[in-house]
């Protein structure tokens, strides 16, 4: 559907990695860029359903965090059509016209997939499978890491009192990208089910995962290549915490272009 428009200290690994040490997990990036799938999808656009189902099928096929990052950004501007998507904000829509006005695209659309912060039509096929492994064999010009602290006894580590608590390092390989990069922190959510009422999918039962329930950014380096950050991200009414995991990813605000991703999936209990 169409409508017109500090880690110096730290040790990095090949890969990302996740480590449940001391009962908190973490992940940290490596020598492989990562690459970033942004899928702006919603529940009013009969189209979408078969990406929204192409993105929880990506690990499946061997598109695992140690390769890419896929995030579902659930837009509001159909549901004006009769069915309101309960995943939808409008901070989705305008990041995405947004990135319509960078490119000087005519119409913003759903489902569009971004692949490292470019429009990328070819999601279904064998350009996507060559474009990832382009990106993958990228030398990294960031690095990431995550992580969610220790929780109490049987729960899920970092989930405390309706919040996922997340500790986010990154640095900037290169000092001259300072100026235009910065880190953007997303908590989403897995194994999501609606049974859509009216709308173009009435009667519908959606499932739905990597669907982004908090947003946080632009965070910027400000004087140094490094930054830290430590936040609160609140679990939305009904959210499970062992469903719950965190991404970010460091990107060039003046390009669009992403530096790195990286994704700390569901932390065990």
């Amino acid at each position: 559907m169409r409508m017109p428009v500090t880690l110096l200290a730290m040790l990095f690994a090949a890969l990302p990695a996740v480590a449940t040490a001391g009962g908190g997990c973490a992940a940290q990036s490596g020598t492989v860029t990562i690459a970033l799938v942004e899928l702006y999808t919603s529940e009013g656009c009969d189209s979408c359903p078969p990406a929204d189902r192409w993105l929880s099928g990506l690990q499946a096929r061997g598109y695992g965090p140690d390769r890419v990052v896929p995030l579902a950004l659930h837009v509001d501007y159909w549901d004006y059509i009769g069915w309101k998507d309960p995943y939808a904000k409008r901070e989705f829509a305008t990041r995405q016209r947004k990135h319509a006005q960078m490119k000087r695209a005519r119409i913003v659309y759903t489902p569009q997939v971004l692949l490292q912060g470019e429009d990328f039509r070819g999601w279904s096929g064998r350009a996507f499978d060559q474009s990832v492994a382009r990106i993958n064999a990228r030398p990294p010009r960031a690095r990431l890491a995550l992580r969610r602290p220790a929780a109490a006894p049987g729960a899920s580590p970092g989930a405390t009192q309706g919040v996922l608590d997340v500790e986010l390092r990154a640095e900037l390989l290169n000092a001259a990208e300072r100026g235009d990069a910065a880190v953007f922190l997303a908590a989403y959510e897995n194994k999501l089910l609606s049974k859509v009422a009216a709308g173009e999918n009435r009667g519908k039962s959606l499932a739905h995962d990597f669907v982004v329930r908090e947003w946080i950014g632009p965070l910027e380096f400000g004087a140094t290549l490094t930054l830290t950050h430590k936040r609160a991200l609140p679990l939305l009414p009904n959210a499970d915490p062992a469903q719950s995991g965190v991404a970010a990813f460091v990107q060039n605000r003046a390009s669009g272009e992403v530096l790195q991703a990286l994704m700390l999936p569901p932390c065990p209990a």
